[in-house]
């Protein structure tokens, strides 16, 4: 027998176990669950408007001689960043890119003189007065001498200068390029051929009939040592454009290589290693069935010239992803297939190989058949990136001050295709009462904003002595040099209503955040 007061203690401790257990039971029964902090879902409107943005769009076409050299003219830069008449169009267009050939006419067999660097330091910087930016090309020839040769509007000796000649002109541009980097949009290759599209060389093989039809192993490498010459003369953040996507496989994975070659993978994308810096124009787009030769074969020492429109398509559609991908249309016999949907297929063939650019000079054969049939509007608008606000998931209650602000943004891309040069996305918080503001980098890549929506999840640590008071939020896009960053010409604008503040390129979020 237990003595009285065991009992009293064993009663005790059976009282206390049913009550944990009654405890714990009744948790099970009704979980305590977690509440979120409360938020805000801001819906924005999209805009239907047409109107400028950065590396994009429809370029203006220029050219010289570098024997008597016509500087660009900064004021008229300046207007076609406004929206201008088409050259020989029927359509207006925002021009914010502008094409800059230069024939170097007379420097075939000689180094380029200072007044030629000059001349071409000068563009750079009218350019940069303008807000516009610069795609540039060199070569040696426009002309076109007929003959009685097979091709007959077109016979040798075409102009263009030899290898060393070319390497040698490189080199002494490359200071320049490294400079002014950026107000260079991307270069193409150039250089080789008549009009620098690699063709009609005297130096680097002839494909056409004039020539032996097709390329040899050495055209290949001497036309690689030039590209390879270009790209290291440009800053690594800059690309180059090649005339057929063969060039790149052969530049990439050498002058044997298949047409089967692999293109760009999202992890080989945008790392700056060559292969991630070689993009493509098309100075033929949608002209015939295979653009007038951008697909073909071009064969090699061992091979023939064969057509290959469906694998090197493909290859250019998958690579153009990650690249800079434009040019022009130059003949209106292939149709409707040039056409606006749904006879043709313009803006699919345009959405699928991400085109960022195209002139507005030429064809306009083509082009105003767009305007004609209404889908002009739609490639003025969708030619490179167009960035939409969707909505955005904000907190509702106040942040103190040195702690995380976070919040998601859904942006929509509907343009053809991402951004194919770097650029910060900045939010800016600025103070109602002070108008001070507090500018944090986000962690994320606008080159990798494809086509379609992206999802960015904002996190920021607010500074400790940020003052207490009501902010407004901004989303910035600025260039990513400094020597453009506070130009609000260099930002990209979003395709919202209320959202864009012209004064400082800002995109409002229509937000304000209370700090504490």
């Amino acid at each position: 027998m237990f003595p009285s007061f065991m009992k009293k203690y064993l009663l005790f401790i059976t009282v206390i176990i049913s009550a944990i257990a009654f405890v714990q039971c009744n948790k099970i029964g009704n979980p305590i669950t977690y509440a979120p902090p409360a938020t805000d879902t801001i819906y924005y409107d999209e805009s239907s408007d047409d109107f400028a943005n950065p590396e994009r769009g429809f370029y203006r076409a220029t050219e010289t001689y570098a024997s008597h050299y016509e500087p660009l003219d900064a004021e008229e830069m300046k207007n076609w960043r406004s929206l201008q008449q088409a050259d020989d169009g029927n359509y207006k267009v925002y021009s914010t890119l502008v094409f800059r050939n230069i024939i170097l006419d007379g420097f075939t067999h000689k180094n380029l003189t200072q007044d030629v660097l000059d001349n071409i330091s000068n563009d750079f910087k009218a350019a940069r007065e303008a807000g516009v930016k610069l795609i540039v090309r060199f070569c040696y020839t426009i002309t076109s001498n007929s003959g009685a040769c097979p091709e007959g509007f077109i016979c040798p000796k075409y102009g263009d200068a030899p290898k060393n000649i070319v390497l040698a002109h490189i080199a002494q541009l490359k200071p320049l390029l490294q400079d002014n980097a950026d107000i260079i949009a991307c270069m193409q290759m150039g250089f080789i051929g008549t009009w620098g599209e690699n063709y009609y060389s005297d130096y680097f093989g002839d494909p056409s009939s004039n020539g032996k039809g097709k390329l040899l192993d050495k055209n290949w490498s001497d036309k690689n040592e030039v590209l390879k010459a270009l790209l290291d003369a440009l800053p690594q953040s800059r690309m180059v454009q090649v005339r057929t996507p063969q060039m790149k496989q052969r530049y990439v994975y050498g002058v044997n290589a298949p047409t089967s070659s692999a293109a760009l993978t999202d992890a080989q994308a945008f790392d700056e290693s060559d292969m991630a810096r070689i993009g493509f124009h098309n100075d033929c787009f949608l002209s015939s069935p295979n653009d007038y030769g951008t697909y073909d074969d071009y064969g090699n020492s061992s091979s023939s010239r064969a057509d290959a429109y469906s694998i090197l398509h493909l290859y250019a559609a998958a690579d153009g992803k990650y690249t800079v991908v434009g040019g022009e249309t130059c003949d209106d016999t292939y149709s409707p297939e040039n056409n606006c949907e749904n006879s043709g297929k313009a803006q699919t063939e345009m959405a699928n190989m991400h085109y960022s650019f195209l002139n507005c000079a030429y064809n306009n054969d083509v082009n105003n058949d767009w305007e004609a049939e209404g889908c002009m509007d739609a490639i003025k608008k969708n030619l490179g990136y167009r960035l939409i606000l969707r909505d955005g998931v904000f907190p509702k209650g106040p942040v103190k001050a040195g702690m995380q602000l976070a919040f998601t943004l859904d942006i929509n891309n509907v343009g053809y295709a991402s951004p194919y040069n770097a650029r910060p996305v900045q939010l800016v918080m600025r103070n109602q009462s002070t108008k001070q503001e507090f500018v944090y980098t986000i962690d994320t890549d606008i080159r990798k904003w494809y086509s379609g929506l992206t999802s960015l999840t904002i996190k920021i640590i607010t500074q400790n002595d940020m003052p207490h008071g009501n902010y407004d939020l901004f989303l910035n896009l600025p260039d990513a040099y400094a020597s453009l960053s506070l130009n609000p010409a260099y930002s990209i604008r979003m395709a919202n209503t209320n959202s864009w503040e012209e004064a400082t390129g800002y995109n409002a979020l229509n937000k304000s955040v209370t700090i504490q």
